[in-house]
């Protein structure tokens, strides 16, 4: 089980005058070790996978997300990364962000908790969700074992995020790069993150029919403790189950400002205590070599209460807070294999029904002004169905293949309210900012997998219809309806040029329907004349994405590299004001969810990994990886915001039988001002990070990890963190990342 832990991932961006440079002079590496590659391409080529035993090779990593069947990476015309349970202990990721750490052009931002009853909902929404490519929020699809995770909302105060799992509870996860909508339909314009859970097959190994796996762990980023345990059994060669728990506490993640105060000058980080639950049940059943069904029960329950001292002034005394995030599904998965059907050989059924509930509770004392109490919920009931068939393609000419088509539905209800003490100028409670939606989509699609030789060709398509139905029970604005639909069609190719070199090419188009809280929002001030209203003309984002990519696999060295462009119009830009003016009741400052943004998103990514061989009594590797990614608005010429600077980690690893040692650097270049789409936006400086890990196995089973973060202390930001920070800010320290810090975990398996 993965060990607790909290740190921090960020993604890259350089001017577009440097791509050319870059691309040209990687070309030119890649050229110059192809060559001798071309004089050993009769030799067995062997990957050894960075987290397996560095001294014993290893099969390919194997992904279901990107085709959602079982395939090689690296037999893929995309970018994929994979991240398993073991790289997660040794690396002790407990979170999300540290999960994106070391990944070219991945977030996942986190501000520190610094919102107030009714002002900015600053940090909120604590870990939000991944950003890929420049792409956040919403448009990035995130499944847990390939079921939908809810998604986030954020209106005027109140922020929900998306971070509603307990990473000790995940086997691997797998990370597509560009738009998968043609597989996945909507919200994965930006790209898809799917973490997948354990397998009782993964415990029961060498002929266990109980095994198990106990961990405990500290983090001192966030003085956070966790305790984990995994226990798993057979009960003949039909049936096997699994059952895991966590228990996590922590508090606030600590930064480095020094202004220990009351009020809003407060750089320090507020008082603040989370809480972490988890349980998780999988009953496996297989009655045969070709058939098996999988039922799965999953628990996730975080809380955090504030003491909201930064939110204190001369009108305010006392504030504090609780937020509450709490998921459960229910999946059932089947699947069956050798139908010999003329329609298919196999076929692949899940049915899975999720709750998730959100609450923020906030009050606020008051000097000489009533006392106020905000009380808000934001809820998701889904239920999801997904039917898959495959077939084998084979002709005589020496084509062969796959095709794969099925069929997705998904019905969600959404529901939001406001409860509390003295509302707003107005309004009275209960109230809601947008009324209750049912969600639904249907879809179907197709993927065709074709080789001949060293070609492999990938076309597929899809076909969406959505609708949101709101309810005008309880919510004062007439409401809207929406519906559209879209057809999104993909393409990929590969040459395998030899055995160890191969080059590849895909395009997407991709959308995104708006939801609820975009085309119903609805919100009036009559005191200060301004409004939020509905937008029933709402139209889907939509995009199209090219990537060129190339792949090494030799005995000692890994290479990616890729290249890739997007555009994307009709982007939803949120509270946009289309009309009046504050102040004036006649003409009343108006705001809306509008179409607006025409954005072209460009980069390069390279990652390499060498394997030196052994060298005083152990093995050696090194690892690298760069990323930027560049953005215009189309229509203004200004930069994208959600893109972060461009980031080069480096990294080398020792190992023998029994210990591991590890020592990367991570890199950040300063934010530019030609960059951002605001002329007073603060800029996050340029700097280094170096962080040294090392794991004992102890014996057999049993490893003790250790880890010294920020290992010199530097003082540094993220740009996901601070791009709502003006350059007249007197808080920028509040915004730092944490100091040197220590992380240890020790991990038995039984």
């Amino acid at each position: 089980m993965a060990s607790a832990t909290v740190s921090h991932a960020h993604a890259a961006l350089a001017p577009r005058s440097d791509i050319r440079p870059l691309v040209l002079a990687c070309a030119l590496a890649c050229a110059a070790i192809s060559a001798q590659a071309q004089q050993q391409s009769s030799e067995t080529v062997q990957v050894a996978a960075a987290r397996a035993d560095r001294s014993t090779p290893v099969l390919r990593d194997v992904v279901i997300s990107a085709s959602r069947d079982e395939q090689d990476a690296d037999s893929l015309p995309m970018t994929v990364d994979v991240i398993d349970a073991k790289q997660m202990e040794e690396e002790q990721i407990g979170d999300i962000r540290e999960l994106a750490a070391k990944l070219p052009n991945v977030d996942v931002p986190r501000s520190p908790a610094r919102f107030s009853l009714a002002g900015a909902p600053t940090g909120r929404d604590q870990n939000s969700g991944f950003n890929i490519r420049g792409l956040d929020g919403n448009r990035v699809l995130m499944l847990v074992d390939g079921v939908r995770l809810p998604r986030s909302y954020v209106f005027s105060a109140n922020a929900f995020g998306r971070d509603s799992l307990d990473l000790g509870l995940v086997q691997r996860v797998e990370i597509l790069r560009g738009a998968v909508p043609a597989l996945y339909g909507s919200d994965g314009m930006g790209g898809l993150v799917n973490f997948i859970t354990m397998q009782p097959d993964d415990l029961l190994k060498d002929g266990k029919t109980i095994a198990g796996r106990a961990s405990i762990s500290y983090d001192g980023a966030d003085n956070g403790k966790r305790v984990g345990a995994t226990i798993a059994g057979r009960v003949n060669p039909e049936w096997s189950w699994l059952l895991s728990a966590g228990i996590g506490r922590s508090s606030a993640l600590e930064n480095m400002g020094t202004n220990d105060v009351v009020g809003a000058n407060r750089t320090t980080p507020n008082p603040e205590k989370d809480k972490s639950h988890s349980l998780f049940g999988k009953l496996v059943y297989t009655p045969s070599a070709v058939q098996k069904h999988v039922f799965t029960l999953e628990n996730v329950d975080k809380r955090a209460s504030y003491d909201l001292l930064s939110a204190r002034s001369a009108t305010v005394s006392d504030s504090q807070a609780e937020t509450t995030m709490k998921r459960w599904r229910a999946t059932w998965q089947g699947q069956w294999q050798q139908l010999d059907t003329a329609l298919a050989d196999e076929l692949k059924l899940m049915a899975s029904y999720q709750r998730a509930d959100s609450r923020e509770f906030v009050t606020e004392t008051r000097i000489g002004l009533p006392y106020r109490e905000r009380d808000v919920t934001y809820d998701e009931d889904t239920l999801q169905l997904h039917a898959q068939a495959g077939k084998t393609l084979r002709w005589s000419n020496g084509v062969s293949g796959k095709f794969t088509y099925g069929v997705d539905y998904t019905r969600g209800k959404v529901v939001n309210e406001q409860n509390g003490i003295t509302p707003p100028a107005g309004e009275s409670f209960p109230l809601k900012r947008f009324p209750d939606t049912t969600e639904t989509s249907s879809a179907l699609f197709a993927q065709a997998e074709l080789h001949y030789g060293a070609f492999s060709l990938t076309p597929g398509v899809r076909a969406e219809h959505y609708s949101l139905k709101p309810k005008q029970q309880g919510f004062a604005s007439p409401v809207v309806s929406n519906s559209d639909s879209a057809v999104s069609p993909k393409l990929g190719a590969m040459f395998q040029m030899n055995d160890a070199w191969s080059v590849y090419g895909n395009y997407a188009a991709g959308f995104r329907a708006p939801n609820a809280g975009q085309v119903n929002a609805f919100f009036e001030n009559p005191l200060a004349s301004y409004r939020s209203i509905p937008n029933p003309n709402l139209k889907p984002e939509k995009s199209n994405t090219f990537e060129l990519g190339l792949r090494a696999r030799m005995n000692a060295l890994r290479l990616d590299a890729a290249a890739f462009t997007g555009n994307y119009k009709d982007f939803i830009q949120d509270q946009v004001l289309v009309s009046g003016q504050y102040g004036n009741r006649a003409n009343p400052a108006t705001f809306q969810s509008v179409n607006m943004d025409r954005v072209r998103i460009s980069g390069f990514e390279l990652k390499a990994d060498y394997d030196w061989g052994k060298f005083a009594g152990g093995n050696w590797r090194t690892n690298a990886a760069y990323g930027y990614t560049e953005g215009k608005d189309r229509n203004t010429g200004k930069g994208v915001d959600t893109i972060s600077p461009q980031q080069l980690v480096l990294g080398v690893r020792y190992d023998t039988s029994n210990v591991g040692v590890q020592l990367s650097a991570s890199h950040w270049a300063g934010k530019k001002a030609k960059d951002v789409s605001v002329a007073n936006a603060w800029l996050s400086p340029s700097a280094t990070v170096l962080d040294l890990s090392a794991q004992w196995r102890i014996r057999p089973g049993t490893r003790l990890n250790v880890g010294i973060y920020n290992l010199t202390d530097k003082k540094q930001w993220r740009w996901a963190d601070v791009r709502s920070l003006t350059n007249v800010t007197q808080i920028a320290d509040a915004f730092t990342q944490p100091g040197r810090n220590v992380r240890v975990s020790l991990v038995q398996d039984f």
